[in-house]
């Protein structure tokens, strides 16, 4: 006996809303009809849902909370909609509107920039309310550029005089001698993408203004050290690369009126073997430390491209398999 099927019909203002909820080759409506197995059809500017009632009233909830989206200036990809439509699964759509109604910062161009996700959302909340925060996280889950998102906010209501950001020059050992050109010609390569981040958030002009007048430096964390950083909102990038000694020494920078944010991601560490992370010991140590906190996003918090997402859950599958492998290696050689 087949199953019966269900319409909707979905009214939409214009064809310029229309095309943007279809996307480049309609690849929005293709991954929002395979995900939630119903047919999409546009008639001018009518959207036609049709499949099973259940599926069809998942569809459409999320296709009114994706129009919300774009009215709201936001640009629709894969791992926006994979994401609505988890929320609208577990019956948390509205969590969308939320979301759309914080702003973080403005960037350069007037686009306001909104948490995506529930994980980044917890993750600002803790910025605003404490003065070290840690984020922790895979690669995509927007770390650093909100980090840096408020550091830029801080900077505009004058809440700190200038902005420090840093990173370990892992690769380069933290001797950057044998590198062609002066100290910051060395260091460029590894702090590319913090400079990527300030010129979406501020612009090339007034970033560069900024950093001539010193309101904004950007140096590997070898640098930091023996100086005290007043009224400054200091990010720590990469942090996972950091050793224990480099991570108290960061620590123990900050002073009167500062902010500090530290990211990284705990499955990417580039240590030499031997070398303990910093960032690890860190989230032992300072468990439970009035003043901070700690923030883990996960592979859910991705808003990278839908594959980063797949490709980060593959890998922590394999790793736990490899992991309960070793342990169950370990317990058969006590028992022999």
């Amino acid at each position: 006996m087949s199953k019966m099927l269900t319409e909707r019909v979905i009214d939409i203002e214009s064809i310029e809303i229309l095309m943007a909820l279809f996307g480049n080759f309609d690849q929005n409506i293709k991954f929002l009809e395979e995900e939630t197995q119903v047919q999409i059809i546009a008639r001018e500017t009518q959207l036609e849902i049709t499949g099973e009632e259940a599926s069809v009233n998942l569809a459409s909830n999320v296709v009114y909370k994706l129009l919300d989206m774009i009215r709201n200036r936001e640009t629709l990809d894969i791992s926006r909609i994979s994401y609505a439509i988890q929320l609208a699964r577990s019956g948390q759509e509205d969590v969308i509107n939320e979301l759309m109604s914080d702003v973080v910062c403005v960037n350069h161009k007037g686009k306001p920039v909104r948490c995506k996700t529930l994980g980044q959302k917890r993750y600002v909340t803790a910025i605003s309310k404490n003065d070290i925060v840690f984020g922790i996280g895979p690669a995509g889950t927007g770390k650093t550029y909100l980090a840096m998102a408020m550091a830029v906010t801080a900077y505009r209501n004058k809440r700190v005089s200038r902005i420090v950001l840093t990173r370990p020059a892992v690769e380069a050992g933290e001797k950057l001698g044998f590198l062609p050109g002066d100290l910051q010609n060395k260091v460029d390569p590894y702090l590319r993408p913090l400079y990527d981040a300030l010129y979406d958030l501020m612009g090339s002009e007034t970033y560069l203004k900024l950093i001539e007048r010193g309101v904004i430096e950007v140096a590997p964390l070898a640098y930091m050290r023996g100086r005290t950083l007043d009224d400054s909102f200091i990010i720590l990038d990469e942090a996972q690369n950091t050793t224990s000694e480099q991570m108290k020494m960061f620590l123990t920078r900050m002073g009167k009126g500062s902010q500090v944010i530290i990211t990284g991601d705990i499955t990417q560490i580039d240590l030499p073997k031997g070398k303990s992370s910093g960032l690890v010991e860190a989230s032992q140590v300072l468990k439970g430390v009035k003043g901070l906190d700690f923030v883990y996003l996960t592979h859910r918090d991705v808003v990278r491209h839908q594959l980063v997402m797949r490709i980060i859950e593959a890998y922590g599958h394999y790793e736990k398999k490899n992991e309960n492998k070793r342990r169950r290696e370990e317990k058969q050689h006590d028992e022999d």
